[in-house]
């Protein structure tokens, strides 16, 4: 039996025992797969543990005479916060100021997709995706800004359904140099 399968056994024995804790009948009709269909659905959304970022780029790095911001925006993710294992939900918006250097547009996305699912805080997320980009292109600088809406704020704790929270990560010339910073939020629809 391969290792994916024996965790996914534990992870449905966990979520059957669960389910009997919250007061339910695990074999009842309805919450007979419930244990199978968690255990699947926590693998996928926690797949980005398992994900390499050098496979994940597989060389889509091209040499390019370009000294123009490169913007992805309104990325959509989802991941799972990391203090009540509810999920998150917005948008990214991830722009880099080339080199010598340029990266396949869908790797920017991807990138994002690996961090996002994992268990995470926003503030994480936001500068894994900026760190990462930072080391693997060497840009002159990268921006990224996550708005995203939180589930544990909205069904539990202070219960505000319309909050959205906002963090940014800031580097080289995107730290540094106002006027890249403003042009990136001002493109994205952020005001600094």
């Amino acid at each position: 039996m391969s290792d994916n399968k024996l965790t996914d056994n534990k992870l449905e024995s966990l979520v059957h025992d669960l389910v009997t804790e919250l007061g339910e009948d695990p074999k009842r009709d309805g919450l007979i797969r419930t244990p199978h269909r968690v255990a699947k659905a926590m693998r996928h959304l926690t797949s980005g543990y398992s994900m390499n970022i050098d496979k994940l780029l597989n060389g889509a790095m091209f040499d390019v005479t370009y000294d123009e911001m490169v913007i992805v925006k309104d990325i959509e993710l989802f991941s799972l916060c990391e203090h009540h294992m509810l999920p998150f939900y917005g948008k990214a918006h991830v722009a880099y100021l080339p080199t010598t250097k340029i990266v396949g547009l869908s790797k920017i996305p991807r990138i994002v997709d690996m961090f996002a699912r994992r268990l995470q805080v926003q503030e994480r997320l936001t500068q894994q995706i900026a760190e990462t980009l930072m080391e693997k292109i060497k840009p002159q600088g990268v921006g990224v800004v996550i708005e995203a809406r939180h589930l544990c704020m909205m069904m539990r704790g202070v219960e505000k359904q319309n909050s959205v929270a906002v963090t940014s990560s800031m580097l080289g010339v995107f730290r540094s140099c106002k006027e890249t910073r403003d042009e990136f939020l001002s493109l994205v629809g952020r005001r600094s």
